[in-house]
């Protein structure tokens, strides 16, 4: 029997212990080895396949779409909870995947059977959180393997966004999930292919604003209670506005990625730009977002900030935030909107 079929074997009958038993006793599963092993280290967690795995679940849209474009979409489990429309390049390979709306609950995500958890963020692993599948380490205990993405890497398993140290949010740790996910999922060659693409229109966006002028944009989300949550720092959005020739006009707020704001705070900032910042469902797109932008500039205390008196409001999505194969796409989208002059429609 071969190191992979032994995996999925062993998996298979430790998720049932963990399904139907109680106190089943379940010990961490022996270290990969044979000649399909591969092991990388993911957010201070090492992570070790036997061979490479065939029962994947994706968890929020960017590990969505990064299974999509490594090319395993015939091997995902599930997927669950997309913030907008996949990109159009991975729309075929979604409507043939299955997907729940919600993220799963522990059970629910056990009895699916996977032998890998991807994971776009955090959260999911997080203690703290209502919908947390449990730590990495109390999956790796049922011998299902897990990956975070690492720009979102927590200083501990289990803890959220609070815990995400601000030097990991970087385009590097994209590529190297990436390339890291290729060799755990038997994929190199398309990983690097990937890699390749992403950094090259990222560099020649960053070369046609060199110079420009570096206007100041909000990533706002108006609320319900006429609050309102700017992207922090630590939102992978820091990073594609500066690639993109622009600066985050909120970046020095490094607690957490979402950070609540009053009106005045922001007329304080008065931002050159604003970015709406739209979620969660699979079948937004950025024309959605017009009413948020409608809420913003229709508010009178708003009716003198830069941006709103220079109509450079813009629709936006959550999802071009994430740390995950968008990260080209919406840099590309940014530079257009910071910079039309350079990147005429």
């Amino acid at each position: 029997m071969t190191p992979s079929v032994f995996a999925r074997l062993r998996t298979g009958a430790l998720l049932a212990c963990a399904l139907l038993l109680t106190g089943c006793g379940v010990q961490a599963g022996p270290a990969a080895d044979g000649a399909n092993a591969v092991a990388r280290a993911n957010c201070g967690i090492d992570v070790a396949v036997p061979g490479p795995p065939q029962r994947i679940y994706a968890a929020y849209q960017p590990s969505i779409e990064i299974a999509h474009a490594l090319g395993v979409t015939d091997r995902l489990a599930g997927t669950a909870f997309l913030d907008s429309a996949v990109l159009p390049e991975y729309q075929a390979a979604q409507a043939r995947s299955p997907y729940v709306e919600k993220l799963p609950s522990r059970d629910e995500l056990l009895a699916q059977r996977p032998d890998f958890v991807l994971s776009g963020f955090n959260g999911v692993f997080a203690t703290s959180s209502q919908s947390s599948v449990g730590t990495r380490a109390s999956l790796h205990e049922l011998g299902v393997d897990t990956w975070v993405l690492s720009p979102l890497c927590p200083s501990a398993d289990g803890l959220a966004d609070e815990a995400i140290d601000p030097a990991t949010v970087r385009f590097d740790n994209v590529y190297a999930d990436l390339r890291d996910l290729g060799a755990l999922w038997g994929v190199a060659d398309r990983a690097d292919t990937v890699v390749a693409d992403l950094s090259s229109r990222i560099e020649a966006v960053r070369a046609k604003v060199a110079g420009a002028p570096k206007p100041r944009v909000a990533v706002l989300t108006p609320k319900d209670d006429g609050s309102y949550t700017v992207a922090g720092g630590i939102d992978f959005i820091s990073r594609i506005i500066e690639a993109a020739g622009g600066v985050n006009a909120f970046g020095d707020l490094t607690e957490r990625r979402n950070v609540q704001i009053g009106a005045e705070q922001l007329i304080a900032r008065d931002p050159d730009i604003i970015l709406t910042s739209l979620c969660c469902k699979a079948t937004y797109v950025r024309a959605d977002a017009q009413p948020q932008v409608d809420r913003i500039t229709g508010n009178p205390a708003f009716a003198n900030l830069t941006a709103v008196r220079a109509k450079t409001v813009h629709p936006f999505l959550f999802a071009d935030r994430a740390a995950g194969v968008r990260i080209a796409h919406a840099t590309e989208l940014v530079a257009g909107l910071l910079h039309p002059g350079l990147f005429p429609k």
